[in-house]
């Protein structure tokens, strides 16, 4: 990947508890290398704990509390999957507004694993074609997706993988979706 095409793209990452350690940390990791700032941005105000498989992961600061962040100041958004953050964070009416807002400004989202009930969440799903973890397949159809398998998905401006195997392809296609959104928002915000 090319090391500075997302130079000036601002990420941010919403999660809570118990999100799947390396559906955050491998795409941030490829965000940063390509020269996007990414931040943590969660409900909770100074740290939040992985998921790593099969117990407790590492846990890693918060950049930017929920509570403070104003999703014009960003230019894309991730939604890493695990259990438990994704079905946290669609409790969370504060949550589903900030994901909301990313897609009502028509900026670029990426979402992995069990990420897309965020999605269903905020709306978004209806007339898009995605992927995620199998289990959700009936979920996203109800909410009027289109639900295939595969490794990874871009559609209306939404990339969806399903899990930690697909970490490769999902991180290729976050980052041209990414690269082809770079600015917008804060272009359209000045407006």
């Amino acid at each position: 990947m090319a090391s500075d095409n997302l130079n000036g793209l601002k990420v941010a990452i919403l999660v809570t508890d118990g999100f799947e350690q390396v559906e955050m940390t491998e795409p941030r990791k490829a965000l940063d290398e390509a020269g996007a700032e990414t931040q943590i941005v969660s409900p909770k105000d100074s740290q939040v704990k992985a998921w790593n498989f099969t117990e407790w992961g590492d846990t890693f600061p918060v950049d930017m509390p929920l509570s403070r962040a104003r999703p014009d100041n960003y230019d894309a958004l991730l939604l890493p999957g695990g259990v438990i953050n994704p079905d946290t964070l669609r409790a969370l009416p504060e949550a589903i507004a900030f994901a909301k807002a990313f897609f009502d400004a028509g900026k670029p989202v990426a979402s992995i694993c069990h990420g897309p009930w965020t999605i269903i969440e905020a709306g978004a799903a209806r007339g898009r074609r995605l992927t995620s973890w199998p289990s959700l397949q009936t979920d996203l159809k109800n909410a009027g997706a289109e639900w295939v398998d595969q490794e990874a998905v871009v559609d209306q401006g939404l990339v969806t993988s399903r899990k930690p195997d697909d970490i490769p392809a999902f991180n290729s296609e976050v980052i041209k979706l990414f690269a082809s959104a770079r600015g917008l928002s804060r272009q359209a915000g000045a407006e």
